[in-house]
């Protein structure tokens, strides 16, 4: 079995600490690990199981890269697509890749942003799924209701399949849009309806034997984008013409809708889509009160509510159900009634050109990070930190000149055509226009303080000569 782990959506509803360069699966929002070190480590126990395919955008490629390899459960396939076209696409695609590596291998489908607290319960799940899939059904997980959700699709359950060696699993009788209020009491109160999960199980062969019947556009695009496709560091980079000209769909409305081979298998293990700061705060432990905290938090006469502090002291009184998450560069507060608002917000962001809509002021990078500490009109400051044996591009700047101040580790600096160490409490100045580069030659993390000054500070003021990690 080969899980297939979705890694491509935005979170834009969990700002401002959920953003497009660094959204929710790659946090850790539950524990100490990501969202999507969570689904990896969920796995653990499961038999016969072969590394990871994980699909994701170019932008989070060294991310994904990097948190399994902070796991060290060995490295994923990571497909790159080129652009967002939806679940159906993206599964079509892993399963050819999956054909190229086994003879019809069962794939696991899963997001990379769930949470799931009964592990046990999951493990069972899967287990209960797999001669069915073996047997060329298409599995999906129907999540056993706690709540009339209007946020989720529903699957109607059928009658019991006998056949499939599981009491637990059953044909799909119909898939439901998300239902009104109204609707999706009547649906709970029936107890035949189940929340849509988005996890599946099938053998490669037989999703893409039901994707050449519905929808033969979407295979022929993606055997063409991965045909095309190039390898770039451990990355497989899909071919972008190709890829882009497949119609944007999901896996239930290509497939699940369509088939008349799908069949659900219930699950109730504690399962939440983290979609909102709500539902985070639902899955979250609390205190008596009902509040849900991280981070540096006081609390006077507050219950039901989640509060979320990254960098400072935050301190709430006498406030009930509001949701308070701050972080270096923004801070949310909101009534749990008004959460949905957030899209909104996040809209209006994109729209007047806002950088918080895209970027942490934390800004993570294949080589490290940086951090925009203090900024001017002609001037900016960052703390740099250089992983051991990592090196920046060989480039230079049109508008900028750059001072380097080592604070801890030691800089192997390249400087116009001059090339030395810097320690720490030793700096250097790099002049405006001079190719220059940045290395840590030592086995310890690198510290350092940029001040940068000049007319533009622009990150796109970079012209690269040389990358070690494939960048233009």
């Amino acid at each position: 079995m080969i899980p297939v782990i979705l890694s491509g959506g935005s979170g834009t509803r969990l700002w401002p600490l959920s953003r497009a360069k660094k959204p929710k699966q790659f946090l850790p929002l539950l524990n100490d690990k990501s969202m999507l070190q969570n689904t990896v480590l969920r796995l653990k126990g499961l038999a016969n199981l072969q590394q990871p395919i994980v699909i994701c955008n170019e932008d989070h490629r060294f991310m994904v890269a990097e948190q399994f390899r902070e796991l060290g459960q060995g490295t994923p396939t990571i497909l790159l697509e080129p652009q967002g076209r939806n679940t159906a696409p993206a599964i079509a695609v892993a399963a050819l890749q999956a054909l190229q590596v086994d003879t019809d291998p069962v794939l696991l489908v899963l997001a990379a942003d769930h949470a799931i607290k009964d592990i046990p319960a999951f493990h069972q799940a899967i287990e209960q799924a797999l001669p069915a899939a073996e047997a060329g059904k298409l599995v999906t997980f129907g999540i056993v209701p706690t709540s009339a959700h209007t946020g989720y699709g529903y699957i109607k359950q059928g009658k019991s399949l006998t056949e499939s060696l599981s009491s637990n699993v059953f044909t799909v009788q119909a898939f439901q849009e998300k239902p009104d209020a109204v609707t999706a009491q009547k649906f709970v109160d029936g107890g035949n309806y189940f929340w849509n999960s988005g996890m599946f199980m099938f053998k490669a062969s037989a999703f893409l034997a039901e994707l050449r019947q519905f929808s033969p556009d979407i295979l022929q695009a993606v055997e063409q984008a991965l045909a095309l496709a190039k390898t770039d560091l451990d990355f497989i980079r899909l071919d972008n013409e190709a890829f882009s000209a497949s119609p944007s769909n999901s896996i239930d409305y290509a497939v699940m809708e369509k088939s008349a081979n799908a069949v659900m298998v219930s699950l109730d293990a504690g399962w939440s889509d983290v979609g909102s700061w709500d539902s985070l705060w639902q899955v979250m432990a609390k205190d008596e009160a009902g509040n849900a905290c991280r981070g540096d938090v006081m609390l006077e006469q507050c219950r039901n509510s989640y509060i979320n502090a990254e960098e400072r002291l935050v301190t709430v009184i006498g406030l009930d159900d509001v949701i308070v998450v701050e972080t270096k560069d923004a801070v949310l507060v909101a009534n749990k009634a008004h959460i949905q608002g957030v899209k909104n917000i996040v809209s209006k962001l994109q729209s007047y050109g806002r950088s918080e809509v895209e970027f942490h002021r934390e800004v993570f990078r294949p080589w490290g990070k940086y951090d925009s500490i203090n900024n001017g009109e002609r001037f900016q400051v960052k703390h740099i930190t250089v992983k051991p044996g990592a090196k920046l591009s060989v480039q230079k700047h049109h508008h900028r000149a750059e001072h380097w101040v080592v604070v801890s580790g030691t800089a192997l600096v390249r400087n116009g055509d001059k090339e030395f160490l810097v320690s720490e409490n030793e700096s250097t100045y790099i002049p405006l226009g001079v190719i220059h580069s940045l290395e840590n030659p030592g086995k310890i993390a690198l510290e350092l303080i940029e001040v940068q000054s000049g007319s533009y500070l622009g990150e796109d003021d970079i012209v690269r000569f040389e990358d070690k990690y494939g960048r233009d």
